[in-house]
């Protein structure tokens, strides 16, 4: 078996057992400026998340009645503030760090387990696939927004159960990619050698199975950040996410809602986070699709 083993992992295809491959997609990256843009800018995000406590000059859940809704450019209040007289650029700061948590942990634990729902029923296919994945497609079949709100509305309010109803919304979807990918490898004459040659199902997936597919998975993975980030601000948005007095975008869009025609630049604040965080997320998942892609 030990002897089959290594013979297999020689035959591997390139793009499993060569760093070459990743250091092509590296430089392929680093040759697409809006894409290290955009990564540029969540690195930033992800630094002010984690030194709020540094960077904001107030405590953002203090508030003062005299203070309220004042506009942006007002003297000690750069970005003004909220219905309750709180410093918007704290709450900003500090709402960065719930905004990508909910964002973007859904989004690998999803990943993990739905690449293993996948590649089993490609790899196994028969009975086996048309059961797991019939049962993928009744998830599958709801919009993303109308299953978040629903398994969020059962589940009831709060940060975990917002993170459940997320990671249950994308394991369907990255079930679909990983079991058509893997049902395409399966195919290759390769697998059928391995197979041929009496080696193990796990060997076979982890050497010939996983190398080809986890790249596509994992692209596709990361294009559903940007998505995440905005079914979580929506969810909060609608009550069912983080709880007040916590900062978070999607909340405080919620609460700024009635001053939208008293001072509509301050409740667009949060709006605009969402959008750009949203935006330089799939800006980066477009380049890193390029960069991955071999054939170019």
């Amino acid at each position: 078996m030990a002897a089959i083993t290594a013979d297999l992992e020689a035959s591997a295809p390139p793009i499993l057992k060569s760093p070459g491959f990743w250091k092509g997609v590296l430089r392929r990256l680093s040759r697409n400026p809006v894409a290290l843009a955009a990564l540029g800018v969540v690195l930033l995000l992800v630094l002010m998340a984690i030194f709020a406590p540094y960077l904001s000059p107030y405590d953002p859940a203090k508030g003062s009645v005299i203070r309220r809704l004042k506009p942006i450019g007002t003297p000690g209040f750069p970005l003004g503030t909220d219905e309750l007289g709180r410093d918007m650029l704290s709450r900003l700061i500090y709402g960065a760090r719930l905004s990508l948590v909910m964002g973007v942990i859904p989004v690998p634990v999803a990943f993990v387990l739905g690449s293993t729902i996948g590649i089993i029923a490609g790899y196994v296919g028969g009975i086996t696939n048309a059961l797991i994945m019939r049962t993928i497609d009744v998830f599958y079949a709801f919009p993303s927004v109308l299953l978040a709100v629903a398994l969020s509305g059962v589940l009831g309010s709060g940060l975990t159960n917002a993170l459940v109803s997320l990671t249950v919304v994308f394991i369907p979807q990255i079930a679909r990619v990983a079991e058509s990918v893997t049902t395409q490898v399966r195919q290759l004459d390769y697998v059928d050698a391995a197979r041929a040659s009496g080696a193990p199902a796990h060997t076979i997936i982890r050497v010939h199975i996983l190398g080809n597919v986890l790249s596509p998975i994992f692209v596709f993975a990361t294009s559903l950040i940007s998505v995440s980030m905005i079914l979580a601000s929506g969810l909060s948005f609608l009550g069912l996410g983080v709880r007040p007095p916590d900062a978070e975008w999607g909340l405080m869009l919620n609460t700024l809602r009635t001053a939208i025609y008293t001072n509509p630049f301050v409740a667009a604040l949060p709006g605009v986070m969402i959008f750009i965080t949203s935006v330089c997320f799939n800006l980066f998942s477009d380049g890193l699709r390029a960069a991955m892609d071999v054939k170019s």
